[in-house]
């Protein structure tokens, strides 16, 4: 596999087999999503090929429903074409009011697909799978453009995950869910007999549910497999960097003593050839070896340095919105204090998004106003990274965010994020979720922001540029109003505040909400 120039994979041979749930594992950048696509058939490797023998669902990290019209019913049951069926068979009660034979085959004729297709137990068997993601009921007949970011994602799992698809690749499902829906996913997917290949930086559930690893190498452009569970995973590689680093050590001493013998036997005319032999023995020593594993860049993530402002730099007031004909957010008032941090909690739906999109103005209110207060810099962070131009490369996003930046020190800045030579050049639209989330606070860095708005800032990363991020949160001096479902961005954020969303309830924080964020039976 090849992107651009860069070489990802080579010569690499594996299978998954019915039972097999493979845990695809590397630094973000490292091409897991990558692979995911060319296993799905949406990508063609460079060299080799995919065999499939079963039927494949794949949920990309950016799954989004072409149609935003139809409702969360139909999109789930569309994945066997139950959708279609269950609207022939109503199509058809309707016509049967005119009692003419005609009309009672077309009934029977409908009713016969619709049964063919798994009828009634179907349909509740896609409701089961939508409340066990997290959809209630009253969720089921609104249309997707209605609903919120995390919301369409879970009804894009639902949907995979009701086709019965043999084959199973899958890119963080686990990003919007709560703990609940986390367990739920577990256990539905260590009872698939099919395979899966997932991609999690959720390691919990990985060690819940994989039984082999796949470890995606960039730097030997290989795929190393494990066939033992997560635990055991993570055992035997910390026992083979023990093993290396031994078997290391060892051959450079031995190598380093032949080299200082065959140094002293060199200026004999008698032993210069045993000498040479001798050097060239230690040669081989080290070239046996294993190559040294390089230590994993991190991204040096920080956050601007707050531009002065007034007191209360931004707030809210009244706002309201509505999306078909219904309530998203209702009077919710806000007042954003110089150096606060406040944290959104509340189920997915309840607003959250929209909140942070309107104190943006990325949306407009259809009631109320948001206020900017002296000297107010806005940064924000999108959880879709809909900020970013897709058909932009990386260098001209931050060039853009940052034009006061010479080309050298754009570079620079870059770098600091990981995205370096080639990676500079590539189109915002191509890069991981993981990659996406570093160019989006890259874009920061220099803008001056003394409130930044984040939303979901720690979703797709790996665990050290998670913990670079939630470094950076904790000591930047500006203020900070964050939606998050990850406790740890909580703890690092250390909030003043919490606003209550659907109820539009503001509090000073105490750690009884911490339970919002994990439930206590999580």
């Amino acid at each position: 596999m090849r992107v651009g120039a860069r070489l990802l994979l080579y010569g690499v041979s594996f299978h998954v087999s019915p039972g097999d749930r493979i845990g695809l594992v590397g630094r973000n950048g490292a091409g897991k999503t990558t692979l995911l696509h060319t296993l799905a058939g949406e990508l063609r490797p460079a060299a080799g090929s995919v065999v499939r023998t079963a039927g494949v669902g794949h949920l990309p990290q950016d799954s989004r429903a072409a149609d935003q019209s139809v409702t969360v019913t139909d999109r789930i049951l569309s994945a066997r074409g139950l959708d279609l069926a269950v609207r022939a068979l109503r199509s058809a009660e309707a016509a049967m009011a005119d009692g003419t034979e005609r009309s009672m085959n077309a009934y029977v004729r409908a009713e016969a697909e619709f049964q063919a297709r798994g009828g009634y137990a179907a349909e509740a068997e896609a409701a089961r799978v939508a409340a066990g993601l997290g959809l209630p009921a009253e969720l089921m007949d609104r249309r997707l453009g209605a609903l919120s970011g995390g919301q369409r994602r879970r009804v894009e799992l639902a949907r995979i995950l009701f086709a019965g698809y043999g084959m199973l690749l899958l890119d963080e499902p686990a990003n919007h869910l709560d703990a609940a829906s986390i367990a739920w996913l577990r256990s539905f997917l260590t009872s698939h007999q099919g395979g899966l290949v997932m991609i999690s930086h959720d390691t919990s559930l990985l060690a819940g549910t994989v039984n082999r690893v796949f470890h995606l190498d960039p730097g030997r452009a290989a795929l190393d497999v494990h066939n033992t569970g997560w635990d055991a995973y993570l055992t035997q590689r910390e026992a083979d960097e023990r093993r290396r680093a031994r078997e290391r050590s060892n051959a450079e001493r031995k190598a380093a003593a032949l080299h200082a013998q065959a140094g002293r036997m060199r200026a004999r005319v008698s032993t210069a050839v045993a000498a040479r032999n001798m050097a060239r023995r230690a040669d081989r020593l080290l070239a046996d070896l294993e190559p040294a594993r390089r230590a994993a860049k991190t991204a040096r993530i920080r956050l601007p340095e707050p531009a002065p402002c007034g007191r209360i730099p931004l707030g809210a007031v009244s706002l309201t919105r509505s999306y078909g004909g219904r309530h998203v957010l209702r009077g919710v008032d806000l007042a954003v204090d110089r150096g606060s941090c406040l944290v959104v909690l509340g189920p997915n739906g309840a607003g959250k998004t929209t909140l942070l999109r309107l104190l943006a103005g990325r949306d407009t209110p259809d009631g109320g106003r948001v206020v900017h207060g002296h000297g107010l810099r806005l940064g924000y962070f999108a959880q879709e990274h809909d900020t970013l131009d897709p058909e932009s490369t990386v260098r001209e996003h931050l060039a853009g965010a940052a034009p006061h930046l010479t080309d050298g020190e754009v570079r620079q800045v870059l770098g600091a994020f990981l995205f370096t030579g080639d990676h500079t050049g590539k189109p915002a639209g191509v890069l991981s979720g993981g990659e996406k989330t570093r160019l989006a606070l890259a874009g920061l860095v220099h803008s001056g922001a003394n409130v930044l708005l984040l939303d979901e800032p720690t979703n797709n990363l790996d665990p050290a540029s998670r913990a670079e991020v939630l470094a950076a949160v904790g000591t930047y001096p500006g203020a900070i109003v964050m939606v998050t479902h990850d406790e740890g961005a909580v703890d690092a954020l250390r909030p003043d505040r919490v606003l209550l969303l659907p109820e539009a309830e503001e509090d000073l924080w105490d750690d009884d909400y911490r339970e919002l964020v994990v439930p206590a039976d999580a």
